[in-house]
């Protein structure tokens, strides 16, 4: 127990260190030329404190390591904060080889929200089933969560060349989906509000209700707007469900899930809604401004090059280290499962992306779109195939 109390220490202090490390990257985009010594300071001291924050994220993961006896990368908390750990490494890298401060304004917080989303999975420590316990889960997770940390370095460059470049005097295509992808970020820091405020309150509502022959219950950590097809409530004092689960949804849990869904796009909404108000305009106009001064060819180098590094590794690690564990532990390199073909999905668009660019002539704005829709891809695979479609990586 010390060692978890000092594995979770880390992690808060980790995510603390990055917030204050995206404020002083924040004061890197200062319009005054005259300040540039001070910006230049403030730049330093915020990848430094990142570094820190970094160490101390490494602090956490060994820790954990030790107190489990395995690799902490074998459920969703510990693999989606890896994975936040592992875009820090990637804006770490990127930072070095190319100075650039204001990346880490627009990183930072993106990678900090991927870590507040592990965190709201339990953090218990479970045994590994049979399937797990072998060295190619370390192999084949660790490589995959590297190379996507390092391909979302293409994803914070690509929007940020999307918010400088893309007109927002007038409504229009792109700046309606510039806005949406925005928006989905929103909704993640819905999921986190909303579900930190009832975890602080210890809510919880059970439903008992039939699957297949038997019986089983199910708990509810979010009030229940949408119930367990055919449930009973069976805890005291709490809301009744509004309706039931869609019977489309399927696998364990699917109406605690679904519940969430909802929550999440409610709570999102609102936070994106306050938001407008109090801009009164367009998130991404209200940012524009502030990227005017950075130079849009070197977002499309950056984003370009993230990729050219990210590609591989993912490819060793989702692709061929994927392969050789699935052998290992199934008797076959490849067998359809959901996490298998969106893998597959992910390396494909990623292989068209390059291919696009280096072929086509694909740069800047089609270059950015194409980042943005490999991350969201990626994204794809973390929440919906890990969460919802039931498969051999279920229990994730």
């Amino acid at each position: 127990m010390d060692l978890l109390n000092i594995s979770s220490t880390m992690l808060y202090s980790a995510f603390i260190l990055y917030l204050v490390a995206t404020f002083f990257f924040g004061a890197t985009i200062r319009q005054n030329k005259s300040e540039r010594r001070k910006k230049t300071k403030a730049g330093t001291i915020g990848i430094t404190i990142t570094i820190i924050g970094f160490i101390a994220q490494l602090v956490y993961l060994i820790t954990r390591w030790i107190a489990s006896g395995h690799a902490p990368v074998s459920n969703m908390f510990e693999f989606v904060t890896f994975l936040g750990m592992c875009m820090v490494l990637g804006f770490i890298i990127l930072y070095f080889y190319y100075k650039l401060t204001f990346l880490g304004l627009f990183a930072l917080p993106i990678a900090m929200i991927i870590i507040a989303y592990g965190s709201m999975f339990p953090t218990e420590i479970s045994p590994l089933v049979p399937s797990l316990q072998s060295h190619w889960l370390y192999i084949h997770v660790t490589t995959v969560a590297l190379g996507q940390g390092i391909l979302f370095i293409s994803f914070a460059a690509g929007i940020m060349y999307l918010i400088r470049q893309i007109d927002q005097t007038s409504r229009n295509k792109k700046n309606v989906w510039l806005e949406i992808v925005i928006y989905t970020m929103f909704l993640f820091i819905g999921y986190i509000v909303i579900t930190s405020a009832f975890n602080i309150m210890n809510y919880n509502a059970t439903f008992e209700y039939q699957q297949g022959n038997s019986m089983v219950t199910t708990d509810y950590r979010l009030p229940a707007i949408a119930g367990p097809i055919n449930g009973t409530l069976m805890t005291e004092g709490v809301m009744e469900p509004w309706f039931d689960t869609p019977s489309w949804m399927q696998g364990a849990d699917a109406g605690s899930k679904f519940n969430t869904v909802i929550w999440s796009i409610l709570s999102g909404s609102i936070l994106y809604g306050l938001v407008r108000l109090f801009t009164r305009k367009r998130i991404a106009a209200k940012i524009q401004p502030l990227l005017k001064n950075i130079k849009p060819d070197l977002l499309d180098e950056i984003m370009y090059r993230s990729v050219t590094i990210g590609f591989p590794i993912f490819t060793l690690g989702g692709l061929i280290f994927a392969s050789i564990w699935a052998q290992i532990a199934w008797g076959r390199f490849w067998g359809w499962d959901p996490k298998e073909v969106w893998a597959l999905v992910t390396w494909l668009f990623y292989a068209a992306f390059l291919h696009l660019r280096l072929s086509r002539g694909w740069h800047g704005e089609r270059s950015a779109w194409l980042a943005v829709a490999g991350f969201g891809i990626i994204m794809f695979n973390l929440i919906v195939v890990n969460l919802v479609l039931a498969g051999l990586h279920s229990y994730a």
